[in-house]
């Protein structure tokens, strides 16, 4: 059974940083791909960040390009993502997941609790 489990979200000022991890299980997790991903209220859950099995190759959104950096630790079993420079509207609880197809970001079918990102202007 797939377990994930986000935290490290919080409340920050406009410009700040943040880090989230996530443990997961349930997977051999350095078999597959991980990405985070976010909802924002009122909105459809969306991808942020992804990383590949080994950690060789990361893509991002562009709306977060330049600001996160997603990194795997896969002894750990932890995916993490750091965030800088944050904006109002990054706003959002933030997920992670196993990525099911790495071409098409596909995540895998059941979600964590997510983590509470939230970025006062």
């Amino acid at each position: 059974q797939v377990q994930l489990v986000e935290s490290g979200g919080g409340l920050v000022q406009a410009g700040g940083s943040l880090r989230l991890s996530c443990a997961a299980s349930g997977r051999t997790f350095r078999n597959y791909p991980m990405g985070w991903f976010r909802q924002a209220p009122g909105k459809e859950r969306e991808f942020v960040a992804a990383i590949s099995w080994t950690g060789g190759r990361t893509y991002y959104a562009e709306s977060v390009k330049g600001r996160f950096t997603i990194s795997r630790d896969n002894a750990k079993n932890t995916v993490s993502l750091q965030m800088n420079g944050l904006k109002p509207e990054d706003t959002a609880v933030y997920y992670c997941n196993f990525l099911n197809d790495w071409s098409t970001k596909e995540p895998y079918g059941s979600w964590g609790r997510g983590t509470q990102v939230t970025v006062s202007s």
